[in-house]
C-alpha cells in the first residue's frame, strides 16, 4: 500500500481557480493591479502597486476601480506610483540619444583623425577601424 501523506499525485487539475488574482470588488473579475490599504490611526487610504501575495487585509482593485477610489470624508488616499511603469523620456535623454546616433553615424571621420596621430606614436600598428587596431608582427 502506498502511503497517503506524499505529494498529491493524482489531483485533478481545476479550471475554477485562476492563477490571476482579480478584483475584491464585487461582481467584478477583472485582473487587479494595484493594491488598497487601509491605515485606520492614520485615516488614511494607500493605493499601491499589486502586492507580491494577497494578504487578508488588503484590498486587490483592477485599473477601473483603482481610478475611481475615493476615500470617506476626512480620510486622505495615497497613490503610490508603480515603478513597473515605463518613464518618459526627458529632453535630456533624446538630447544625449541624438549625440549619440550622430557619434555612431561617422565612424570613418573618427578613425582618421584619431589614427593619424596614434600611428606616429606606436610604429607597430599599421591599421586602424573603429576601436581596433591591426599591429605589426613583432618579427617585421
Amino acid at each position: 500500500m502506498e502511503s497517503r501523506r506524499g505529494p498529491l499525485k493524482s489531483a485533478v487539475p481545476s479550471n475554477v481557480v485562476s492563477p490571476v488574482r482579480r478584483c475584491s470588488r464585487t461582481a467584478c473579475g477583472r485582473p487587479a493591479v494595484a493594491t488598497l490599504t487601509y491605515v485606520y490611526a492614520d485615516s488614511t487610504a494607500v493605493l499601491g502597486p499589486l502586492a507580491t501575495y494577497a494578504e487578508p487585509h488588503c484590498y486587490d482593485l483592477c485599473a477601473e476601480h483603482s481610478e475611481r477610489l475615493t476615500a470617506p470624508r476626512g480620510w486622505e488616499v495615497v497613490r503610490l506610483l508603480d515603478g513597473s511603469a515605463p518613464a518618459q523620456p526627458s529632453g535630456d535623454d533624446l538630447e544625449a540619444l541624438a549625440n549619440a546616433v550622430r557619434e555612431a553615424a561617422r565612424p570613418q571621420e573618427r578613425a582618421a583623425g584619431a589614427g593619424g596621430g596614434v600611428r606616429g606614436a606606436d610604429p607597430m600598428e599599421v591599421a586602424r577601424r573603429g576601436h581596433l587596431r591591426v599591429l605589426r608582427s613583432p618579427d617585421n
